[in-house]
């Protein structure tokens, strides 16, 4: 059983179907089916059951997952040991990051971490905060970025305030917002939570929701055209769009501020391209706020 094996076994063992997980990891279909047998046949055991639904795990299989897991990230740091022993920051620095702050401020970090340190390679993967969360401390990942106040027990860094506006097509008055058509997007639950407090402080009456929509990005372009207002996180506005924006105060007048945060291990910093990619951000001063 070797390196092959282990991505074989953790990538069926996600996707649960052998067509999806032979695509994935670029090996035909019968390749596949031939090396799992004969790794069944080496321990003498049945690792999947098939079915027309797909695969399904047994306990002695889902224990060698569980082995090839441990093994995948024992190589892993093995790798990153050995090019830590240099001077020099090289290396693959492995990200996880909530998809908003990918997609607006992230290639501008990378370009310019990229351009001091040229020999280091980047593996980013995207998602929802508490997905980035779950990375970090499963160590798929070197280092998060997540947008939200979410509890984390190691080290994290602020990154970025960001201001919470109201956000029209036309001129309102927020006075009366619940009489207003709202178009509602999904979204991850500290950004909802925070919403939905400064909602009921304010009014007493829910939200005209006329639009629920799947992103952030969607909703603004229903916004654009007139379709109701949205309540969105700075991040996403650009000062020459012909929006009417209002700032999102508490009623003392406080602004309704969303932090990003960077989550990573405290041991994690022993890895010289995380360590550099850290000491990169801190010594920005925070320009993303």
């Amino acid at each position: 059983m070797d390196d092959r094996d282990w991505v074989i076994l953790t990538t069926l063992y996600d996707e649960k179907n052998i067509t999806k997980t032979a695509e994935k990891i670029r090996i035909s279909q019968p390749a596949l089916t031939y090396r799992l047998q004969q790794l069944e046949q080496e321990f003498g055991i049945t690792i999947v059951y098939r079915s027309r639904r797909g695969v399904t795990f047994t306990p002695q299989g889902e224990h060698l997952v569980k082995y090839a897991r441990d093994m995948t990230l024992h190589l892993r740091k093995t790798k990153e040991a050995l090019q830590n022993m240099g001077d020099k920051v090289q290396g693959t620095l492995r990200l996880g990051v909530s998809s908003i702050f990918a997609r607006y401020k992230l290639p501008s970090i990378l370009k310019d971490f990229h351009r001091q340190y040229p020999d280091v390679e980047f593996n980013v993967t995207s998602g929802w905060s508490e997905e980035v969360i779950n990375s970090v401390y499963k160590q798929k990942v070197h280092l998060g970025i997540i947008r939200g106040d979410y509890n984390w027990p190691d080290q994290r860094k602020l990154l970025m305030d960001e201001e919470i506006f109201i956000v029209s097509k036309h001129e309102i008055d927020i006075e009366d917002l619940p009489n207003l058509s709202r178009i509602y997007y999904n979204t991850d639950t500290s950004l909802k939570k925070l919403i939905d407090n400064w909602w009921h402080e304010r009014y007493s009456d829910p939200p005209l929701i006329s639009m629920k929509v799947d992103k952030m990005e969607t909703c603004k372009e229903m916004v654009i055209n007139g379709l109701g207002y949205a309540i969105l996180p700075s991040i996403l506005l650009d000062p020459n769009e012909d929006l009417y924006v209002t700032r999102c105060t508490t009623k003392d007048g406080v602004p309704v501020v969303r932090r990003t945060w960077m989550i990573f291990r405290n041991e994690s910093l022993e890895i010289s391209v995380v360590k550099a990619f850290v000491n990169f951000l801190e010594e920005r001063e925070h320009p993303y706020r």
